[in-house]
């Protein structure tokens, strides 16, 4: 099933204790690989997804915020800052390998397009690499993040800036891409 069968709409307020909801879960669940299940790195990464904190993202005029509904219930959030970080990109594990990443990830590339963003970067986690890397993402290397994760920064050209089809894109970085 593709993402058709989904509503993917912008966050408000209102749906932050939903969207906090996947988040955790999307955390807890579909990146244990990342985590390997040590509570510390766990509730350090969880800290800040709480309702509040969430809805101050969603209200912020800096965040475009994004959530995936399917049958009225929450599935997926993503957010785009204006200063081009991709910051939120989760989904539960049903909703997880369908398209609705793919459309998610589409929206906040318009988006960043009609902020005139050049370049997005995402911190990823080593779960979710292969997905931004089916998507035009370039790895530029490892970052351990505060939480205590390994993540890959990737980043992409948006625009006029975007590389023709097929070219590789240039390195913005030398830092070690392993």
């Amino acid at each position: 099933m593709r993402a058709a069968s989904f509503e993917i709409r912008p966050a408000t307020a209102s749906d932050a204790a939903s969207a906090c909801a996947v988040l955790r879960r999307s955390i807890a669940e579909c990146c244990a690989r990342d985590h390997g299940d040590d509570p510390a790195i766990l509730a350090a990464w969880l800290g800040n997804k709480t309702p509040q904190m969430v809805a101050n993202w969603f209200l912020s005029a800096r965040n475009f915020p994004l959530i995936a509904l399917e049958a009225g219930e929450v599935v997926g959030v993503a957010l785009l800052t204006r200063a081009g970080k991709l910051a939120l990109c989760y989904l539960l594990p049903q909703a997880c390998r369908r398209g609705l990443g793919d459309a998610l990830l589409e929206r906040l590339e318009q988006q960043g397009a009609l902020w005139e963003i050049k370049l997005l970067q995402v911190h990823s986690t080593n779960s979710a690499a292969a997905f931004f890397a089916r998507h035009g993402y370039s790895a530029c290397g490892n970052v351990r993040s505060p939480y205590g994760l390994d993540t890959v920064l990737f980043w992409k050209r948006l625009g006029a800036c975007a590389p023709a089809p097929g070219s590789p894109q240039p390195r913005f970085c030398r830092c070690n891409p392993s």
